[in-house]
């Protein structure tokens, strides 16, 4: 069977493209406040595989075709990444303030070391920890437990630790000692530094708002020696 090949400027083609932009609804991802990992919302929230993990390129890939319009994506994600578009003008404006947007994931790390998770977007639970650990990013998994937390003003903020790099973080809940075990733990919470899967550094124990200088020098020394810094 040949093509039909529309040319662009025709009266056709532009209708076409509307009727595509009006009755077909778009998936659009902000990658300034999104760790664009595999373990996306999107990927578990959408019916019809909009959302694909690129293994390769270690990136999510949008397929709009497969979108049925049942708008269940855009909530499923916790820091408000995806957005779905309804209308053409609605797309316009999206894509604009996705332009404009001035964020970065880092600003997002609202959560601190040594306290109770706050973010959600932050949290995963011990089942999910060895995909959470492969990834093309440096990951950094907080392992704590009810004994470990300390109040938030005797914590600090995650976005202190990590101004000037670009990092996967995570906070695990530990339900036994399997994890520390495994890490050779001996003190929670504790801050594990994975790079493509494998543990590349550690710190352990609580760090109190006077010793911040103390942690971003030790955090900045580990990032130093995989390349991150």
């Amino acid at each position: 069977m040949s093509r039909v090949r529309i040319p662009t400027g025709s009266p056709f083609y532009s209708a076409l493209a509307l009727f595509c932009l009006v009755f077909w609804i778009p998936v659009l991802i902000n990658f300034k406040i999104c760790d664009n990992s595999a373990d996306c919302s999107g990927l578990s929230s959408c019916p019809n595989g909009v959302f694909l993990w690129d293994d390769k390129k270690k990136t999510l890939r949008l397929d709009n075709s497969k979108c049925s319009s049942c708008d269940v994506c855009e909530p499923s994600c916790p820091v408000g990444a995806i957005r779905v578009a309804k209308t053409a003008v609605e797309l316009s404006k999206i894509k604009k303030e996705i332009s404009l947007d001035k964020r970065k994931v880092s600003d997002l790390f609202v959560d601190r070391y040594g306290a109770q998770p706050l973010h959600e977007a932050f949290f995963v639970t011990e089942d999910k920890f060895d995909d959470t650990i492969n990834s093309s990013k440096l990951v950094v998994v907080e392992f704590f437990n009810n004994a470990s937390i300390n109040c938030l003003y005797n914590s600090i903020p995650i976005r202190d630790l990590f101004l000037s790099s670009e990092v996967k973080y995570r906070k695990v809940s530990l339900s036994s000692n399997k994890f520390e075990k495994k890490f050779g733990v001996s003190a929670l919470p504790a801050l594990l530094f994975f790079f493509k899967g494998k543990l590349v550094g550690k710190l352990e124990g609580h760090f109190a708002p006077n010793k911040k200088v103390e942690l971003v020098g030790k955090i900045n020394s580990i990032l130093s020696s995989v390349g991150q810094k």
